[in-house]
Protein backbone atom coordinates (compact mmCIF):
# COMPACT_ATOMS: atom_id res chain seq x y z
CA UNK A 1 0.00 0.00 0.00
CA UNK A 2 1.28 3.13 -1.26
CA UNK A 3 1.08 6.14 1.60
CA UNK A 4 1.12 9.30 0.47
CA UNK A 5 1.31 12.52 2.72
CA UNK A 6 -1.22 15.23 1.88
CA UNK A 7 -0.80 17.56 4.27
CA UNK A 8 1.76 19.46 2.90
CA UNK A 9 2.91 20.14 -0.68
CA UNK A 10 5.44 18.37 -2.70
CA UNK A 11 7.69 19.70 -5.70
CA UNK A 12 6.67 16.64 -7.70
CA UNK A 13 2.79 17.07 -7.31
CA UNK A 14 2.85 20.99 -7.38
CA UNK A 15 5.01 20.50 -10.58
CA UNK A 16 2.25 18.30 -12.01
CA UNK A 17 -0.25 20.27 -11.34
CA UNK A 18 1.59 23.51 -13.34
CA UNK A 19 2.06 20.79 -16.28
CA UNK A 20 -2.44 20.46 -16.26
CA UNK A 21 -2.15 16.82 -14.87
CA UNK A 22 -4.33 15.57 -11.98
CA UNK A 23 -2.11 13.37 -9.45
CA UNK A 24 -1.72 16.39 -7.17
CA UNK A 25 -3.99 17.68 -4.26
CA UNK A 26 -5.59 20.33 -2.54
CA UNK A 27 -2.38 21.51 -0.84
CA UNK A 28 -0.29 21.64 -3.94
CA UNK A 29 -2.94 23.41 -5.67
CA UNK A 30 -3.34 25.76 -2.73
CA UNK A 31 0.87 26.33 -2.81
CA UNK A 32 0.88 26.25 -6.46
CA UNK A 33 -1.43 29.17 -6.88
CA UNK A 34 0.88 31.13 -4.50
CA UNK A 35 3.02 30.77 -6.72
CA UNK A 36 1.36 31.83 -9.53
CA UNK A 37 0.40 35.05 -7.74
CA UNK A 38 4.38 35.85 -7.14
CA UNK A 39 4.97 34.71 -10.96
CA UNK A 40 2.16 33.88 -13.47
CA UNK A 41 4.98 32.39 -15.78
CA UNK A 42 5.87 29.53 -13.32
CA UNK A 43 3.84 26.74 -15.16
CA UNK A 44 5.85 28.20 -18.13
CA UNK A 45 9.05 27.25 -16.44
CA UNK A 46 8.12 24.04 -15.47
CA UNK A 47 7.14 23.34 -19.18
CA UNK A 48 10.42 24.70 -20.18
CA UNK A 49 12.08 22.26 -17.63
CA UNK A 50 10.59 19.25 -19.40
CA UNK A 51 11.44 20.52 -22.80
CA UNK A 52 14.95 21.38 -22.23
CA UNK A 53 15.43 17.47 -20.49
CA UNK A 54 13.73 16.35 -24.12
CA UNK A 55 16.66 17.89 -25.78
CA UNK A 56 19.40 17.33 -23.44
CA UNK A 57 17.78 13.53 -23.81
CA UNK A 58 17.67 13.47 -27.57
CA UNK A 59 21.04 15.26 -27.92
CA UNK A 60 23.13 12.86 -25.55
CA UNK A 61 20.93 9.98 -27.43
CA UNK A 62 22.53 10.77 -30.78
CA UNK A 63 25.98 11.24 -29.56
CA UNK A 64 26.20 7.70 -28.49
CA UNK A 65 24.66 7.63 -24.32
CA UNK A 66 22.88 4.29 -24.68
CA UNK A 67 22.19 4.51 -20.32
CA UNK A 68 20.57 7.20 -18.35
CA UNK A 69 19.83 7.54 -15.21
CA UNK A 70 17.41 10.36 -14.08
CA UNK A 71 16.75 11.34 -10.52
CA UNK A 72 13.92 13.56 -9.10
CA UNK A 73 11.68 11.76 -11.90
CA UNK A 74 8.25 13.49 -11.30
CA UNK A 75 5.01 11.95 -12.25
CA UNK A 76 5.16 10.78 -15.53
CA UNK A 77 4.11 13.71 -18.54
CA UNK A 78 4.99 12.38 -22.56
CA UNK A 79 7.03 12.24 -23.38
CA UNK A 80 9.18 10.71 -20.75
CA UNK A 81 12.69 10.15 -21.09
CA UNK A 82 13.05 7.33 -22.18
CA UNK A 83 10.45 7.40 -25.08
CA UNK A 84 13.02 10.28 -26.19
CA UNK A 85 16.11 7.92 -25.67
CA UNK A 86 14.57 5.37 -27.23
CA UNK A 87 13.11 6.68 -30.32
CA UNK A 88 16.40 7.35 -31.08
CA UNK A 89 18.65 4.18 -29.75
CA UNK A 90 15.80 1.55 -29.10
CA UNK A 91 18.61 -0.20 -27.03
CA UNK A 92 18.84 2.87 -24.60
CA UNK A 93 18.66 1.86 -21.09
CA UNK A 94 16.68 4.15 -18.05
CA UNK A 95 16.38 4.08 -15.00
CA UNK A 96 14.45 6.67 -13.03
CA UNK A 97 14.14 7.34 -9.06
CA UNK A 98 12.35 9.60 -7.12
CA UNK A 99 11.11 10.04 -3.23
CA UNK A 100 7.22 10.68 -3.75
CA UNK A 101 5.33 7.56 -3.02
CA UNK A 102 2.87 9.05 -5.80
CA UNK A 103 5.26 9.00 -8.46
CA UNK A 104 6.11 5.24 -7.26
CA UNK A 105 1.70 4.58 -7.40
CA UNK A 106 2.30 6.05 -11.11
CA UNK A 107 5.26 4.45 -12.20
CA UNK A 108 3.74 1.80 -14.82
CA UNK A 109 3.63 4.67 -16.99
CA UNK A 110 7.79 5.06 -16.97
CA UNK A 111 8.14 1.34 -17.82
CA UNK A 112 6.38 0.97 -21.20
CA UNK A 113 10.13 0.93 -22.79
CA UNK A 114 11.02 -0.93 -25.92
CA UNK A 115 11.95 -4.66 -26.06
CA UNK A 116 15.38 -3.96 -27.08
CA UNK A 117 15.81 -1.58 -24.55
CA UNK A 118 15.25 -1.56 -20.30
CA UNK A 119 13.83 0.77 -17.87
CA UNK A 120 13.00 0.73 -13.87
CA UNK A 121 11.78 2.84 -11.19
CA UNK A 122 13.93 2.87 -8.11
CA UNK A 123 12.08 4.59 -4.90
CA UNK A 124 14.64 6.36 -3.27
CA UNK A 125 15.94 9.39 -2.30
CA UNK A 126 18.61 12.16 -3.73
CA UNK A 127 19.99 12.73 -0.82
CA UNK A 128 20.64 8.61 -0.56
CA UNK A 129 23.18 8.25 -3.42
CA UNK A 130 24.35 4.68 -1.99
CA UNK A 131 20.89 3.82 -2.55
CA UNK A 132 20.22 5.23 -5.87
CA UNK A 133 23.40 3.67 -7.17
CA UNK A 134 23.24 -0.03 -6.02
CA UNK A 135 19.62 0.72 -8.01
CA UNK A 136 20.84 1.68 -10.71
CA UNK A 137 23.60 -0.86 -10.57
CA UNK A 138 20.81 -3.76 -11.14
CA UNK A 139 19.87 -2.17 -14.70
CA UNK A 140 23.50 -0.40 -15.98
CA UNK A 141 26.71 -0.82 -16.82
CA UNK A 142 28.22 1.73 -14.41
CA UNK A 143 31.89 0.94 -16.46
CA UNK A 144 30.19 2.52 -19.62
CA UNK A 145 28.81 5.94 -20.23
CA UNK A 146 25.70 7.21 -18.24
CA UNK A 147 23.70 10.49 -18.27
CA UNK A 148 22.90 11.65 -15.18
CA UNK A 149 19.67 13.88 -15.61
CA UNK A 150 19.25 16.15 -12.31
CA UNK A 151 16.75 18.65 -13.79
CA UNK A 152 14.71 20.65 -11.71
CA UNK A 153 15.78 19.00 -8.72
CA UNK A 154 18.94 20.81 -7.45
CA UNK A 155 17.32 23.93 -6.02
CA UNK A 156 15.02 21.63 -3.73
CA UNK A 157 18.54 20.45 -1.85
CA UNK A 158 20.39 22.80 0.32
CA UNK A 159 24.07 23.69 1.09
CA UNK A 160 23.26 22.33 4.16
CA UNK A 161 21.53 19.16 2.93
CA UNK A 162 25.25 18.34 0.75
CA UNK A 163 23.69 19.42 -2.50
CA UNK A 164 27.41 19.95 -4.22
CA UNK A 165 28.69 17.09 -2.20
CA UNK A 166 25.63 14.50 -3.57
CA UNK A 167 26.49 15.33 -6.89
CA UNK A 168 29.90 14.51 -7.01
CA UNK A 169 29.31 11.37 -5.17
CA UNK A 170 27.48 10.64 -7.94
CA UNK A 171 29.39 11.41 -10.93
CA UNK A 172 32.13 9.87 -9.04
CA UNK A 173 30.85 6.10 -9.57
CA UNK A 174 30.37 7.58 -13.42
CA UNK A 175 33.14 6.33 -15.30
CA UNK A 176 34.56 8.79 -18.14
CA UNK A 177 32.13 9.88 -21.09
CA UNK A 178 29.53 10.21 -18.79
CA UNK A 179 27.39 13.16 -18.59
CA UNK A 180 25.55 15.35 -16.33
CA UNK A 181 22.35 17.57 -17.02
CA UNK A 182 20.69 19.90 -15.09
CA UNK A 183 18.59 22.86 -14.58
CA UNK A 184 17.68 24.72 -11.18
CA UNK A 185 15.77 27.78 -10.77
CA UNK A 186 17.47 31.56 -9.67
CA UNK A 187 16.71 34.42 -7.93
CA UNK A 188 18.98 36.17 -10.47
CA UNK A 189 16.42 37.74 -12.39
CA UNK A 190 13.35 37.93 -10.14
CA UNK A 191 15.00 38.77 -6.48
CA UNK A 192 11.98 39.83 -4.70
CA UNK A 193 9.43 37.38 -5.92
CA UNK A 194 11.85 34.91 -5.46
CA UNK A 195 12.45 35.88 -1.99
CA UNK A 196 8.41 36.18 -1.62
CA UNK A 197 8.30 32.20 -3.07
CA UNK A 198 11.42 30.99 -0.53
CA UNK A 199 9.70 32.34 2.53
CA UNK A 200 5.99 30.76 1.38
CA UNK A 201 7.80 27.26 0.47
CA UNK A 202 9.74 27.25 3.57
CA UNK A 203 6.78 27.80 6.02
CA UNK A 204 4.86 24.71 4.32
CA UNK A 205 7.88 22.76 4.89
CA UNK A 206 9.75 22.73 1.37
CA UNK A 207 13.24 24.07 1.07
CA UNK A 208 13.96 26.14 -1.82
CA UNK A 209 18.07 27.23 -2.44
CA UNK A 210 17.83 29.10 -5.13
CA UNK A 211 21.75 29.80 -6.58
CA UNK A 212 23.11 32.19 -9.01
CA UNK A 213 25.05 31.17 -12.66
CA UNK A 214 27.96 30.93 -10.79
CA UNK A 215 26.62 28.83 -7.77
CA UNK A 216 24.99 26.45 -10.07
CA UNK A 217 27.82 26.29 -12.78
CA UNK A 218 30.03 24.78 -9.23
CA UNK A 219 28.08 21.81 -10.19
CA UNK A 220 29.98 21.47 -12.96
CA UNK A 221 33.30 21.74 -11.55
CA UNK A 222 35.81 19.07 -13.26
CA UNK A 223 33.43 18.98 -16.39
CA UNK A 224 33.62 19.76 -19.88
CA UNK A 225 30.52 22.04 -20.64
CA UNK A 226 28.76 21.13 -24.14
CA UNK A 227 28.57 24.51 -25.34
CA UNK A 228 26.64 26.81 -25.26
CA UNK A 229 27.34 26.45 -21.79
CA UNK A 230 25.32 27.68 -18.81
CA UNK A 231 22.68 29.10 -20.59
CA UNK A 232 18.79 29.61 -19.74
CA UNK A 233 16.97 26.62 -20.45
CA UNK A 234 14.85 27.37 -23.23
CA UNK A 235 17.64 29.01 -25.52
CA UNK A 236 19.51 25.27 -24.68
CA UNK A 237 19.65 24.07 -28.35
CA UNK A 238 16.41 24.95 -29.06
CA UNK A 239 16.88 23.51 -32.50
CA UNK A 240 16.95 19.78 -31.03
CA UNK A 241 12.93 19.76 -29.99
CA UNK A 242 9.66 21.31 -30.68
CA UNK A 243 9.12 25.07 -30.55
CA UNK A 244 9.91 25.85 -27.34
CA UNK A 245 7.80 27.43 -24.10
CA UNK A 246 8.73 30.51 -22.86
CA UNK A 247 10.62 32.35 -25.98
CA UNK A 248 8.24 35.06 -25.81
CA UNK A 249 7.65 35.07 -21.89
CA UNK A 250 11.27 37.10 -21.44
CA UNK A 251 13.67 35.50 -19.36
CA UNK A 252 12.59 32.70 -17.33
CA UNK A 253 14.49 32.59 -14.13
CA UNK A 254 16.74 29.63 -14.76
CA UNK A 255 19.73 28.22 -16.03
CA UNK A 256 20.66 24.54 -17.61
CA UNK A 257 23.36 23.07 -18.67
CA UNK A 258 25.16 19.47 -19.44
CA UNK A 259 28.96 18.50 -18.89
CA UNK A 260 30.76 15.91 -19.55
CA UNK A 261 33.30 13.81 -17.38
CA UNK A 262 36.75 13.66 -19.35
Amino acid sequence: MVEIDTGKPHPARMYDWYLGGKDNYPVDQAMGRQMLALDPRVPVMARVNRAFMQRATRRLAEDGIRQFLDVGTGIPTEPNLHQIAQQVAPGARVVYCDNDPIVLAQAAALLSGTAEGATEYLQADFRDPDAILEGARKVLDLNRPVALSLVALLHFVSDEDGAHELVRRLLAELPSGSYLVASHATADFTPEESKAATGKLKAAGVTLALRSREEFTRFFDGLELVEPGVEVPQLWHPELGEPVPGQDDGVIPGYGAVGRKP
